[in-house]
């Protein structure tokens, strides 16, 4: 035999054992389509197959039926806390606005004392300066019918030297009794 004779038939080999494989695989396909098609016409041909359910067994029922009710019993719930949440913020916002009205008021009452105390402290200024206008022995005789507290307060906002001329005037238990009060005016205040 010649190198060409081996050739030829080494080729051929080849070409016979790649035909069998291609065959081979032609009918497993073949007989695998064969199967799955009879398997997909006998459900279809099968008479109760469309009227077939899929009934959960009686343990499922129940199962079912507890979860329907806990999902009510959270839809429930969640609608208790939505309507809560809305009430916590209308209450939020009516604290706010009256906590501004609040504020308000507050500010007004300030300027209100503020004013008040501007005014009351300009009476006391002009009743000293009267007071201050008057002779000592005259004064004196006022203060002399004051209560001793009301009377420290006068004193102690005047100029000196008339305060003493006015107490200079007075009785001696009165006096005595006016000092007392000057004296002890800011003993209750911290030194330190």
């Amino acid at each position: 035999m010649t190198s060409r004779g081996i050739g030829r038939t080494g080729r051929g080999s080849l070409v016979m054992i790649t035909g069998l494989f291609v065959g081979s695989a032609l009918i497993r396909a073949g007989v695998g389509a064969d199967q799955a098609w009879a398997r997909n016409t006998n459900g279809l041909s099968d008479p109760g197959y469309a009227s077939q359910s899929c009934e959960p067994a009686g343990d499922t029922d129940a199962l079912l039926a507890a979860l329907s009710e806990r999902e009510k019993r959270v839809e429930t719930h969640e609608a208790k806390l939505l309507n809560r949440a809305q009430a916590l913020e209308v209450a939020g916002r009516e604290i706010a606005r009256k906590m501004e009205k609040l504020r308000a008021a507050e500010a007004r009452l300030r300027q209100t004392l503020s004013m008040a105390d501007d005014a009351a402290e300009g009476d006391i200024s002009q009743l000293v300066k009267v007071y201050e206008a008057m002779k000592p022995k005259e004064a004196a005789a006022l203060f002399e019918e004051m209560n001793p507290e009301f009377a420290a307060g006068f004193l102690g906002r005047m100029r000196p030297e008339f305060a003493a001329g006015v107490m200079a005037n007075l009785s001696p238990q009165a006096a005595y009794t006016v000092s007392v009060v000057l004296a002890g005016r800011n003993a209750d205040v911290p030194t330190r």
